[in-house]
């Protein structure tokens, strides 16, 4: 019965360990002197900050992936718009301090003899309208798209094709100068996010964990949806989209449900990521980069939620590593040896596998310690 809790111990495990984490890092970089063996660096403070976003993002890929069986090759572009309107504020926030020394004007508008801000840059100079337009703009988005493609049954490999065509022309839009995004260099050279200088060390720390908070707040609303009768259905829906629309459920309505709660997941993910990188450009709506946020969650554990998360660090980390040195050139050998070897020798994932195996255990522990009923007696010694 365990098991049909929303949080079990595996989830309060992830749980504890990511609300440690997110206190102890940045106590780590504030408290401690550089010189200290306990002080974590501030460029490993937003290192590991980028992680958590990333690992947010994976767990809106694994939620609509893992459960409803929708694989989306394009869901990078919702976490690129939650960066852009982050980024928007943030462009906002610099004012005359910036090259051109404009009051109103980003300095890639003066560039580019714009004669006035576009209509749809107003009000980002406040937090709480690009907070707002973090989670509904790709929210929005992914409603319309999910609305006409769930309706029309789209599935399978058709869907993943059409999310990545999705992705592929917002690229090619976010990189057009006219379209008022600042073009290939994108949005940088940020100042301040809610007066604080972004650039500082107490900012950073702050920003490592709220990000870790937004990721706690993520999983829990995951776990909730999942454990629930309608994460059931979503599994249903899943394994038999045609058996449970014959049993009076409307499928495309909890996919589309679904699908937007990722995008606003993925879209928040973004919105953390970009302050702690310092920049947005339209790579992010690169359609690798969707695709290489699908493999992070194949990798941990598609349909765990907490293999999605490690997934995502994991590989992550992987990357750090061999994209530094003599190994740079050999990093994209490795992700596809990586995805191949886990499709291979580890199907259900890192977690997934882990998980099959402690259920296997505890069955035959359970199978084991069971009494063993006494033979029973032959019908000729009973007669007498």
């Amino acid at each position: 019965m365990a098991r049909n809790r929303m949080l079990d111990r595996g989830a309060m495990a992830f749980l504890v360990v990511l609300v440690a984490v997110g206190v102890a890092v940045p106590l780590l970089n504030l408290m401690f002197p550089p010189t200290s063996p306990f002080h974590v660096p501030t460029y490993l403070v937003a290192l590991f900050g980028k992680y958590v976003c990333y690992g947010l993002l994976a767990l809106s890929i694994d939620l609509i992936w893992g459960y409803a069986g929708i694989l989306s090759l394009g869901h990078g572009a919702f976490f690129a718009l939650g960066g852009y309107a982050m980024g928007m504020y943030l462009m906002r926030q610099i004012g005359t301090r910036g090259v051109y020394a404009d009051p109103i004007l980003p300095d890639f508008m003066v560039f580019l003899n714009w004669p006035e801000l576009p209509i749809y840059w107003y009000f980002f100079d406040h937090f709480w309208y690009a907070a707002i337009m973090v989670m509904l703009v790709p929210g929005t988005l992914a409603f319309v798209f999910g609305w006409f493609a769930f309706r029309s049954r789209v599935t399978g490999v058709y869907l993943s094709i059409i999310t990545q065509a999705l992705t592929y022309a917002l690229l090619l839009g976010f990189f057009r100068n006219d379209f008022g995004f600042g073009g290939n260099n994108g949005l940088t050279d940020f100042k301040d996010i809610l007066g604080f200088n972004v650039q500082a060390q107490e900012t950073r720390a702050a920003l490592f964990a709220a990000s870790c908070a937004a990721l706690a707040v993520g999983f829990v609303i995951c776990r909730a949806l999942v454990t629930s009768k309608f994460g059931k259905i979503l599994v249903a829906i899943r394994d038999a989209e045609a058996r449970t629309r014959f049993l009076g459920y409307r499928a495309e309505a909890y996919k589309v449900f679904v699908f937007t709660l990722s995008a606003c997941m993925a879209g928040v993910a973004g919105a953390l990521y970009v302050p702690q990188v310092g920049i947005i450009n339209p790579s992010e709506f690169s359609p690798a980069n969707s695709i290489e946020a699908v493999i992070w969650v194949a990798v941990g554990g598609r349909g765990t939620l907490t293999g999605a998360v490690i997934g995502a660090v994991l590989v992550n980390y992987a990357k750090t590593t061999f994209t530094t040195g003599m190994l740079a050139p050999y990093w994209l050998f490795v992700l596809g040896g990586m995805f191949i070897a886990v499709t291979l020798l580890l199907p259900r994932g890192i977690v997934g596998t882990w998980q099959y195996l402690a259920e296997r255990r505890r069955q035959a522990g359970a199978a084991g310690a069971a009494p063993i009923p006494p033979p029973s007696q032959p019908a000729s010694r009973a007669a007498e």
